[in-house]
């Protein structure tokens, strides 16, 4: 069994300049998931799928593989993370390396830890399962939602089954977390159907969840680890 984790890293974020390296706590954000992939050792290879020499240099010096950039197709603002994750994956079989487990992780995912990526492979394998994708709980219902009609009336707003119930009596919702995937090679291939079968949650907590896309992402995240709550 071996087992490879890749770390999608592009440069040239429009939303937050060079996100995927910008100092979070007084370290490049992608050596968190670098950093934290090492610490499971759960992996034969940690690799980080960029199109810059200098964020590939910076993950070598954070202990990751960065031996070839990728290719100018996925490099653009449409590639998908599971092209690049192929694309990486065919270009290690190409050198003689096969994986029977993937686990893509998102560089703007740093409060994860170790022992999130161990449980997640215990997870598939009790489970026998194709994938396993990390959720959390949803910081407010989506029962509590609706849209609004131009003039802003809120007749109709609230939903006549949920109306009067508190909310410790509402549903439990989900949302992805972006945190950590994981497949197998078989199901890497499945294209059309990725992710449909076979495919189990695993819940992390909250404060283990921030996905870092603006600045309040960054304030929230700094200020997490400073005090030690994650």
């Amino acid at each position: 069994m071996k087992r490879i984790a890749i770390i999608p890293a592009r440069s040239g974020s429009k939303g937050l300049k060079d996100k995927n390296i910008k100092k979070l706590n007084g370290k490049p954000l992608i050596a968190y998931s670098i950093e934290c992939a090492i610490n499971s050792e759960m992996f034969d290879k940690i690799f980080v799928s960029t199109d810059s020499q200098k964020y590939a240099d910076i993950s070598i010096q954070y202990g990751a593989e960065a031996s070839f950039l990728r290719s100018e197709e996925n490099s653009s603002d449409a590639a998908g993370s599971w092209d690049v994750v192929r694309e990486v994956v065919e270009r290690l079989q190409e050198q003689g390396e096969e994986y029977d487990e993937i686990m893509l992780l998102q560089a703007t995912s740093p409060l994860r830890n170790s022992d999130d990526i161990v449980s997640a492979i215990k997870l598939l394998h009790e489970r026998n399962g194709n994938a396993v994708v990390s959720l959390t709980e949803c910081d407010h219902s989506p029962i509590w939602c609706n849209t609004l009609p131009a003039d802003g009336c809120m007749d109709n707003f609230d939903k006549e089954e949920y109306k009067d119930l508190p909310r410790q009596m509402l549903p439990v919702f989900y949302r992805y977390n972006g945190a950590l995937y994981l497949v197998t090679a078989k199901e890497l291939q499945n294209k059309e159907h990725m992710l449909e079968h076979g495919c189990y949650a695993y819940v992390m907590p909250q404060n283990r969840s921030i996905d870092i896309d603006t600045e309040l992402d960054f304030m929230i995240a700094e200020s997490l680890l400073k005090a030690g709550a994650v």
